[in-house]
């Protein structure tokens, strides 16, 4: 027998799992997941399993010929994987580390008596099926926003006169966020039907949007219903930013503790229910003391390899554990004794699309993504926001601040005193200048484009006569729209940093006090 065929009869030996990839690289499905695949076969490895693995993307570590037995280099397809099980015959199936292509593919595999590893297509199925899954938050007495189907646009601007704007509303057949928009008042709605959905009653679903929420993550291993190791993150962006372009902190800096207590009693409450083994993630609405849940996905999550290194807990590794059977004790880690703060920001390519609205809403916009660790949020933040291109700011220089609405003015008002004692000046279109100037905040008027006067924000901008721009969009004002395009347009194109969400504004400030200059960030070696 040559070394070859004794190699092969040694792996056949083994027991044998096949794992389901990601597939290509696109908006809400990229190197997150391929690490989480990673993690699996090398784990698999070392508890002396075979490993056959399936992916169609040669960008990916997953597909070095070097990580698995049997590597099956193909497109992620119903047909194409059941081939590949029948050739390979495997004793189990791991598709929960794949994100939402491998999840799709599921319940198909089951009926086929393809033995899947993990939680229970029935429980997915209660999670995928908004109805299921509403009626399964009612059954447990969790709080959820308001929501329903319609099949007609009446019924649907019906509903949204009850429970009252703003409203987010999608196709019934939307995931993950795509051909969502939010409301904010009767045109925008019936705008949106018109358009998006089109003009023959599709279905459409709406919820109740809840301003001024706070979002919160909650990313889980669980194994037979009892959590073994979790994390919980925050938001920094109020809700309405779509998760994989939020800024995301781990642990939890602005949460108040018994809203925390809270997210672990609902999320424990799901898997008992649920009878979950196996990664999860629940995304959670928090105001004051008040949690809604929007939702829960029986898979890892893109967040599951940040969660991971910040709290050193591979959560991968132990998913997989679990899911071959092995029995584990709760990991839990005191949030206290997690050494470092992680901030993971988004990535974006506006730079690179031509004439597209670099804003931010409930459809996920990044390219990619970046973590960064520090002692405290706000060194974590600025490393994580020079990580993904973004310049600081010098002391003295000048930012271009341009707010939509009145209580976005209000809520900066402190943010632009602590800016001001840093050496900044201000200069911005009429309504915010004007509102600065009240309140003792020195500010130079500047014309906004849609006025045809000069100097505007965009020869500001172009001249590079500022060093930051400060832009949120008034949604209810179709002309505050075009020129908050123009201004956020021209920074993307002159390459000058831009925020556009206030709440991301109010914690630089907080970081530039502790750091003004990039010089003035420790810096750690790896594995410090």
């Amino acid at each position: 027998m040559n070394q070859d065929a004794k190699a092969d009869r040694i792996l056949q030996m083994k027991k044998k799992i096949l794992i389901i990839g990601s597939g290509p690289y696109s908006i809400g499905s990229s190197v997150e997941f391929d690490w989480c695949g990673v993690q699996v076969l090398r784990t698999l490895k070392k508890m002396g399993y075979e490993t056959v693995f399936i992916n169609s993307n040669p960008e990916t570590v997953s597909t070095d010929f070097d990580e698995c037995d049997r590597l099956y280099f193909e497109e992620l397809t119903f047909e194409k994987v059941l081939d590949i099980y029948d050739k390979e015959q495997p004793d189990g199936v791991i598709f929960s580390t794949g994100g939402q292509i491998a999840q799709n593919m599921a319940e198909k595999l089951s009926d086929y008596g393809v033995p899947l590893l993990g939680t229970s297509v029935e429980s997915i199925d209660k999670c995928e099926d908004r109805a299921k899954f509403s009626a399964l938050c009612d059954q447990l007495e969790l709080d959820q926003p308001k929501w329903s189907s319609f099949d007609t646009h009446e019924e649907a601007k019906k509903f949204a006169d009850e429970v009252g704007y703003p409203v987010l509303v999608r196709p019934s057949f939307v995931l993950s966020g795509a051909a969502m928009a939010v409301a904010t008042d009767k045109e925008m709605l019936e705008e949106y039907l018109n358009t998006a959905v089109g003009t023959t009653d599709s279905s459409v679903v709406i919820s109740k949007f809840e301003e001024n929420a706070k979002e919160i993550e909650f990313d889980g291993v669980a194994q037979d219903g009892e959590i073994i190791v979790s994390a919980i993150g925050e938001h920094v962006e109020n809700a309405g930013v779509h998760s994989g372009d939020a800024t995301i902190v781990i642990p939890a800096q602005n949460v108040y503790l018994e809203t925390m207590r809270r997210v672990k009693k609902i999320a424990q409450k799901l898997a008992k229910e649920l009878q979950i083994s196996g990664p999860f993630n629940i995304q959670f609405l928090a105001k004051q003391n008040e949690i809604k849940i929007i939702e829960c996905n029986l898979r890892a999550s893109r967040s599951f390899p940040f969660a991971s290194k910040v709290l050193e807990q591979n959560f991968i590794e132990i998913a997989t554990k679990i899911l071959v059977g092995e029995t584990l004790e709760p990991q839990e880690k005191n949030p206290l004794n997690i050494k470092l703060v992680g901030v993971k920001a988004a990535q974006f390519s506006f730079s690179r699309l031509k004439g597209a609205d670099p804003n931010l809403g409930v459809e996920m916009s990044s390219t990619g993504e970046v973590g960064c660790f520090g002692l405290c949020v706000e060194e974590a933040f600025l490393k994580s926001m020079i990580s993904v291109g973004f310049r600081i700011p010098p002391q003295n220089s000048t930012i271009l601040v341009t707010l939509g609405k009145l209580k976005e003015k209000v809520g900066f008002l402190d943010t632009a005193k602590d800016l001001a004692k840093l050496g900044f000046k201000f200069t911005g279109t009429a309504g915010t200048a004007a509102f600065l100037n009240e309140n003792g905040i020195e500010c130079e008027r500047l014309y906004k484009l849609s006025e045809d006067q000069h100097p505007n924000v965009v020869d500001a901008i172009k001249e590079k006569q500022v060093s930051l721009v400060i832009n949120t969009a008034n949604k209810f004002s179709h002309e505050e729209q075009t020129d908050g395009y123009h201004i956020r347009r021209a920074a993307i194109d002159c390459n000058v940093p831009l925020l556009i969400n206030v709440q991301l504004v109010k914690l630089l400030a907080k970081a530039l006090k502790k750091f003004p200059t990039q010089a003035d960030l420790p810096v750690f070696a790896y594995g410090e």
